[in-house]
């Protein structure tokens, strides 16, 4: 029995997901899938174009047989403590022998080294990084040129082989680094295994070729007739698109937000906004003063974004205010995670992997979310306060004549039989 596993947000799941899924099994020789998922908001800093059950129903009749939900403290992080998230749970589950995963380059070897650099952190590298951080570059680009130099200087012949800025100048490759070193750093028995992506880049916009990037397709449905994305997505996955918009009327986005936004940052003072997750001394005095100029969430987020400042981690910081999750918070909840499974659907064979799990893994296993009081974990109801917080916070977005309140409690899991 072979399980592959994948970590993804499936928003919404469309023919790139489609090939994923078929290339894994074929290459793995898997006989089940596992994905996790993000929940009602992705890690780009965003909502959920739909709701998490509409995107498990998508995957498990799109052929996945076991969807768990990304708790909603990892899901809106950077690239590495997303793949962390999704990692370490994928691993406690204790059954899954493949990780697969989208890259622009179908050869390891170059992911990890440049992944076993990222987990050793030897100290020439630390130095460099620090030292490209104190120049005022972001994160990403101190890190790409930090590796630069390290190759350079400590691995010359390992550095004519490897394009570092190429390599870390695609979404997917920088992701791929991130699942290797996480299951390095957790010292995990599953085996990864890259896909090469195919067709369209991850940050296109337009919708073209046979396989359109998830970004196009999303941008066409916030602002065209379904119709028009039907050929670049599943038909599964058109018929529940469909269903979607005629229950809640509306696709999700961040601009549904901007009076939420604009009134908390009126609101909080300083103090509190240097305690939100990924806040940076002096940024906050950044996002106060671009406050009081754009009331729009997209037109701020452009204004407050620099080099050292990417939109994306505008995004997800406006996320996080939003929820009010605080770095001592998320420091605490970490080292409590994995805390639980929660399953958002199954098919059959979903089924019989969760017997598998209650028998290999000491994690409870949610299927209906209000069971999960008679566990009296303080840590687990924690972290899932947030799931249930972020899903309450979603559904306010969409603007509603009818509230929808509490739907953790009131929807369960998609189960096809």
């Amino acid at each position: 029995m072979k399980v592959v596993g994948f970590i993804a947000e499936y928003n919404p799941f469309h023919l790139g997901h489609k090939y994923h899924l078929e290339m894994a099994k074929h290459l793995t020789n898997a006989d089940y899938s596992i994905a996790i998922i993000s929940g009602s908001f992705v890690q780009r800093g965003e909502p959920s174009l739909i709701d998490k059950w509409s995107k498990a129903k998508m995957a498990i009749d799109n052929g996945v047989d076991l969807v768990i939900e990304l708790p909603f403290i990892f899901s809106v992080q950077s690239a590495e403590l997303f793949a962390y998230g999704g990692v370490s749970l994928l691993d406690q589950l204790n059954i899954t022998d493949y990780m697969v995963f989208g890259a622009e380059i179908e050869d390891l070897k170059p992911l990890i080294k440049i992944a076993h650099v990222l987990a050793v952190e030897p100290p020439y590298y630390k130095k460099r990084l620090k030292k490209y951080l104190d120049m005022g570059y972001s994160y990403p680009i101190s890190r790409s040129n930090a590796l630069e130099d390290y190759f350079f200087l400590k691995k010359p012949k390992l550095k004519e082989i490897l394009d570092i800025k190429n390599i870390l100048n695609m979404p997917n490759n920088i992701l791929a680094i991130e699942y290797i070193k996480a299951l390095k750093l957790i010292n995990s028995n599953i085996e990864p295994i890259a896909i090469k992506r195919i067709e369209n880049q991850y940050k296109d916009t337009i919708l073209k070729g046979n396989i359109a990037s998830a970004t196009a397709i999303r941008n066409n449905l916030l602002n065209n007739p379904i119709d028009s994305i039907k050929k670049y997505v599943p038909l599964k996955t058109y018929d529940h698109l469909i269903d979607y918009k005629n229950k809640y009327k509306y696709f999700n986005t961040l601009s549904n937000y901007d009076q939420i936004i604009h009134y908390l940052l009126c609101t909080k003072n300083k103090k509190q906004l240097t305690e939100i997750m990924d806040m940076e001394p002096g940024l906050e005095n950044r996002i106060v003063d671009k406050a009081t100029q754009y009331k729009n969430a997209e037109q701020l987020v452009q204004a407050i974004s620099t080099k050292r400042y990417p939109k994306t981690r505008i995004q997800r910081i406006l996320v996080h205010i939003m929820m009010d999750l605080t770095q001592t918070t998320f420091e605490e909840l970490k080292s409590y995670h994995p805390a639980y499974i929660r399953v958002l659907g199954a098919n059959k064979n979903g089924f019989m992997l969760l017997n598998k799990i209650k028998k290999n893994s000491k994690l409870p296993i949610i299927i209906k979310f209000a069971n999960h009081h008679k566990y009296n974990n303080t840590y687990l109801n924690k972290i899932l306060y947030f799931d249930k917080k972020s899903t309450d916070l979603f559904f306010i977005g969409l603007k509603n004549s009818k509230p929808f309140i509490n739907m953790d409690y009131y929807i369960t899991p998609y189960i096809r039989k």
